[in-house]
């Protein structure tokens, strides 16, 4: 039996879509309708504490001058705050404020919601199987939005 790797591609990216819409979902059903889905993978960054635009801009793969504009619509919004830096005079450190934890916690609440369904349908058993072969060949690290 050989294996259709192309439908894999296109099935893992499709699961991964249909999770990013969940979860974004998700947080807008729990009061946040000011969020877009490439702000949560902002957040993932910032907590648990704090970083640079630059540092942002890295981990979103975007220039510092968008994740600057990024960074301004969120404070704006009142989601982050940003304070001088501790260790370096240069910079500022960019943290959750509790609405911005609070969006955290809903995103978290909804995928964890999306993922009981997904187990509902194909059972907890292949959930963990699942979990366990993405570990294996998942790359560990920053996870980018799609814009």
């Amino acid at each position: 039996m050989s294996t259709d790797h192309r439908a894999l591609a296109y099935l893992v990216l499709a699961a991964a879509n249909t999770l990013s819409e969940a979860i974004h979902s998700g947080v807008v059903a729990r009061g946040f309708d000011d969020v877009r889905p490439a702000h949560g993978f902002a957040f993932v960054r910032l907590a648990p504490a704090g970083a640079t635009v630059g540092q942002v801009a890295e981990h979103l793969g975007v220039t510092k001058q968008a994740a600057s504009q990024l960074v301004e619509e969120l404070t704006r919004k009142g989601y982050v705050t940003s304070q001088p830096h501790p260790r370096d005079a240069r910079a500022r450190l960019v943290t959750l404020t509790e609405r911005g934890w609070a969006c955290t916690r809903a995103a978290d609440a909804a995928a964890e919601e999306a993922a009981a369904r997904w187990a509902a349908v194909i059972g907890e058993h292949r959930v963990a199987a699942m979990v366990a072969d993405l570990a294996r060949v998942a790359a560990p690290g920053r996870l980018r939005p799609t814009w």
